[in-house]
């Protein structure tokens, strides 16, 4: 089966966008194909006998991964360092650490359901009908959890320079927030605690499902424990690294294989294309959840999930 230069770059270009925003990759690169219908739908049939899409898609999802890795270089470094010394010292004694414990903990609930669903998603729900409905849930969770978050007033906790996390209706106002906002971001995360992280971590299994977002649900898993929005984007960004590689790790090979040779190219071309909208997506969306919500995505998700569903329904 080929797959043109052309498709894999418009492919690639759109999963760097959707992988980051919470509207899922995996739903809009099955849907696009479907949607435009003749030889796009022909050859980027990931259900198809035989496939590279699939193997094509990881690719560019570990492409998307290493983008993260290059903008959060510095908390990886500080995430990486502080997992370094409890292997040394077998304590946790810093709050990058207790950070990097929770996102290995967190990692764990998905990384076991991405092996025993794998095949499920591929061979049944990863066509066109499914994944238009899973895409108008998604955005029916997003909104839901907006909704549901303005109702009950949260209130967002503030982070002392000590690193202490007060409520806001108690804080005094001379108390100033920590002077660099990602390592304030870093020492808030490191203290939602095992339960909440492996809870969180849980929440991208439903990713698996094409159509529903991996940032998105793990955002809406955060929003529900009280996390800021910036946050919360922060912890599914750096939460998603490490289970995309792996990933990556599985699957990619598959590209190697003699019979996929002749994709290799295209699949390369697309990769470079998720990378570099992927670090300009995240470097977006960090700044705009500072002060954003998740309702715009939410509504897209509708609109468009909504509406591919009639399209396909009709068109047969």
């Amino acid at each position: 089966m080929a797959i043109t230069y052309l498709e894999s770059i418009v492919v690639g270009a759109l999963q760097g966008v959707s992988e980051l925003f919470p509207v899922s990759s995996l739903g809009h690169s099955i849907l696009l194909p479907a949607l435009i219908g003749g030889q796009w739908a022909t050859d980027l049939d990931m259900s198809a006998k035989d496939s590279p899409y699939l193997a094509i898609l990881v690719a560019m999802h570990v492409a998307t991964a290493l983008a993260l890795v290059v903008f959060f270089r510095r908390d990886w470094m500080r995430i990486l360092g502080g997992l370094w010394d409890v292997a040394r010292t077998r304590r946790i004694r810093t709050p990058e650490a207790q950070l990097g414990v929770l996102l290995v903990l967190a990692t764990i609930p998905v990384g076991l359901a991405g092996l025993a669903l794998e095949k499920v998603v591929r061979n049944y729900l990863g066509t066109p009908i499914p994944t238009s409905i899973f895409l108008a849930l998604n955005g029916f969770v997003l909104l839901g959890s907006e909704l549901l978050r303005s109702r009950a007033g949260n209130r967002e906790p503030v982070l002392t320079p000590t690193g202490r996390a007060v409520d806001p209706a108690a804080q005094d106002t001379a108390v100033l927030p920590v002077a660099d906002p990602a390592r304030a971001s870093d020492l808030r995360l490191s203290r939602i605690g095992i339960k909440d992280a492996l809870i969180i971590g849980s929440a991208q299994i439903a990713a698996l499902f094409p159509g529903v977002s991996r940032s998105g649900s793990t955002m809406v898993a955060g929003l529900f424990k009280g996390m800021r929005h910036e946050d919360a984007a922060r912890f599914a960004f750096l939460l998603a690294t490490p289970v995309i590689l792996a990933a990556g790790a599985l699957k990619t090979p598959e590209l190697l294989k003699p019979q996929n040779h002749a994709v290799l190219g295209p699949a390369l071309a697309g990769s470079v294309a998720a990378g570099v909208l992927a670090y300009i997506s995240v470097k977006f969306l960090v700044r705009y959840f500072e002060t954003r919500t998740l309702t715009p995505f939410a509504i897209y998700c509708l609109v468009a999930g909504l509406g591919s569903l009639a399209f396909l329904t009709v068109r047969g």
